[in-house]
């Protein structure tokens, strides 16, 4: 059964089910604390890391007010933010919402005036590599760390120029 999903701001009150749910969605696959790929510093800092340095952090809930999605950027540079911390709790997946996140959080970047996304992910996460695949992001390397494959992709958010000329 599938519920439509309310998307708003991250606030200081969903730290604990934001944390809940990065932990619950990682070892899902298999990723845990001490591997080379897990982290967790940010989560006690979203509103430093995220929200007051031109980036933002977006919790999906639905009906009844539980978190079940969430997604974050983090300003790199002037033109690129970091798309990260897309998470889909297992029970709530295959019902669009990680796409949902992503689209939302794709538009936020724009609205901050960046024109290029960098992410990353491992071959663990499957359902994330085909979200990112669908979306046109692409993929520039890859990396071992510890037992896992981590794949660093982009995705630029300048609109493509068809090669015609415009008047």
């Amino acid at each position: 059964m599938s519920f439509p999903l309310r998307v708003r701001r991250y606030r200081w009150s969903d730290l604990d089910a934001v944390w809940a749910l990065h932990q619950i969605s990682l070892a899902q696959v298999g990723l845990a604390p001490g591997d080379g790929v897990y982290y967790d510093d940010d989560f006690p800092r979203i509103t430093e890391v995220y929200l007051a340095d031109r980036g933002e952090f977006l919790v999906g809930e639905v009906p009844g007010g539980r978190i079940v999605a969430m997604g974050g950027l983090r300003r790199l540079d002037d033109e690129t933010a970091e798309m990260c911390r897309l998470r889909v709790h297992p029970e709530h997946q295959r019902r669009g919402y990680g796409a949902q996140i992503l689209e939302l959080l794709e538009q936020r970047a724009r609205e901050l005036g960046y024109s290029l996304l960098r992410g990353d992910t491992t071959l663990q996460q499957g359902a994330a590599i085909e979200l990112y695949r669908k979306y046109g992001w692409r993929e520039l390397s890859r990396e071992v760390r510890g037992d896992s494959v981590v794949l660093y992709g982009e995705k630029s958010l300048i609109p493509v120029n068809s090669g015609q000329f415009t008047r």
